[in-house]
């Protein structure tokens, strides 16, 4: 499994705004491609203007398999359901893979 990890800062005004558009544009585009297996959103109690973003894929392959100009569209449309592209900003991004799950 990989892990895609984005940490974005947005306007601590707006972070409400751009969990529920990220859940209504940006997931519901990833979830129709073979390999997305789901997506978690952690917010701060303590820092309202980040947002950290965990994207588990069924493999690295099927991830980057996603076309370029689609990936493009989508910010494009996020980003006027946002009301521009300077109200959030990408400032850190990883990828991991799991090693172990442990179940309770």
């Amino acid at each position: 499994m990989e892990i895609e990890w984005l940490k974005v800062e947005v306007q601590p005004e707006l972070r409400e705004r751009y969990v529920q558009k990220d859940a209504e544009i940006w997931t519901t585009k990833l979830a129709e491609y073979p390999g997305f297996l789901h997506k978690e959103v952690w917010i701060s109690p303590d820092n309202l203007s980040e947002v950290i973003l965990v994207v588990h894929w069924a493999s690295f392959e099927q991830w980057q398999a996603i076309p370029a100009a689609e990936l493009a569209q989508t910010e494009a449309r996020f980003n006027q359901a946002m009301g521009g592209s300077d109200t959030h900003k990408i400032v850190e991004t990883a990828r991991y893979q799991v090693r172990k799950r442990s179940q309770a």
